[in-house]
């Protein structure tokens, strides 16, 4: 039975700051965090993302200051993803198995200086491709078997170089259990494989994808490979034929939009569930507080916490420095 007005106030608890803190259904700490990171070449370099303001591509060294950063935060891992200049750029996407390109250069160097934290490699062709697709291409579609062929390669080129995670973000179908037979065949057991299971066709992208220098060369869509923005149970299928192949943890992307995914796979599965507040979700955050719609504060700890309550042990953001600096507050 629950008691009724006057005898109980839900007013009482929410009185003083200390009292809301210990009543908290949910909370957060940096981490629950992953922290995304754009990648360029040359040296001390920070090229500005114009459509995600506050975000830049950093070069190998800055990015080694990230992850010091990352650390004094208490950021446990760090998310990398490279931007490929167009000549290194091919309809195979020959650079992704390239044991010296951006990425393995500049996980190398992380481990170096900061041999504690850790490091999420994407795996899928898109940043390295000329058409931007994330696999491999012929007379217009998207071929899922040879693709994988690659991402397996790729997979262990990026353990080899400090990866403590794979996140194939590709969405072909198998990817999982592809990656994780190389990897324990190459002597990588103890790499992490991260799902992108739930990997939608989202129209939240767009900023990202100019990050990584891939909007502008993508030819076509993604929709024979990444999922129907319209679909859920789809979601549980996936998410329960990559635990089955290997996956240690799964991921739902976007975030926001999302959250009933995110519920639904939490409820479902007993696996480590993770969600991407996506370079779309962020732009839209900061376009509203440029304009003082929003106070950015709030905005970033309420869209977390939203992430957290609605069943995700962790969250990629690009807010992941300022929300550190909060939490710690």
């Amino acid at each position: 039975m629950t008691a009724t007005f006057p005898a109980r106030r839900m007013r009482r608890p929410r009185q003083h700051a200390w009292s809301r803190d210990m009543m908290a259904e949910t909370t957060i700490t940096p981490k629950d965090l992953i922290w995304p990171i754009f990648l360029t070449e040359g040296q001390d370099r920070s090229e500005p993302v114009a459509s995600m303001p506050g975000v830049a591509r950093l070069s190998i060294d800055r990015a080694v200051a990230a992850a010091r950063e990352a650390k004094a935060l208490g950021i446990p891992c760090l998310a990398l993803f490279p931007n490929t200049p167009a000549d290194k750029r091919s309809d195979f996407g020959d650079e992704a198995l390239n044991p010296d390109n951006l990425i393995n250069q500049a996980m190398r160097a992380i481990k170096d200086a900061v041999p504690d934290i850790g490091l999420l490699a994407d795996v899928a062709l898109d940043p390295y491709t000329s058409h931007g697709q994330d696999g491999l291409v012929e007379d217009g579609t998207i071929l899922n078997d040879p693709t994988v062929g690659i991402l397996m390669q790729q997979a262990v080129v990026q353990a080899e170089a400090g990866a403590d995670i794979i996140a194939p973000s590709d969405m072909m179908d198998g990817r999982v259990a592809g990656i994780r037979d190389a990897l324990d065949k190459a002597g990588f057991e103890h790499v992490q494989i991260m799902a992108y299971s739930a990997k939608y066709a989202s129209a939240f992208y767009g900023p990202f994808r100019d990050a990584v220098g891939s909007g502008g060369v993508l030819k076509g869509d993604k929709r024979t490979y990444q999922m129907d923005p319209a679909n859920i149970r789809e979601a549980l299928t996936e998410v329960e034929m990559d635990i089955a192949e290997g996956a240690d943890s799964v991921m739902i992307k976007p975030g926001m939009p999302y959250l009933d995914v995110v519920r639904a796979v939490r409820d479902r599965f007993n696996i480590p569930t993770y969600v991407y507040q996506v370079s779309g979700e962020y732009a839209m955050i900061m376009a509203a507080v440029e304009r003082d719609w929003l106070a950015l504060d709030s905005a970033i700890l309420e869209s977390l916490i939203g992430f957290k309550r609605a069943g995700a042990d962790g969250i990629l953001t690009y807010f992941a420095p300022q929300a550190a600096k909060l939490l710690a507050d």
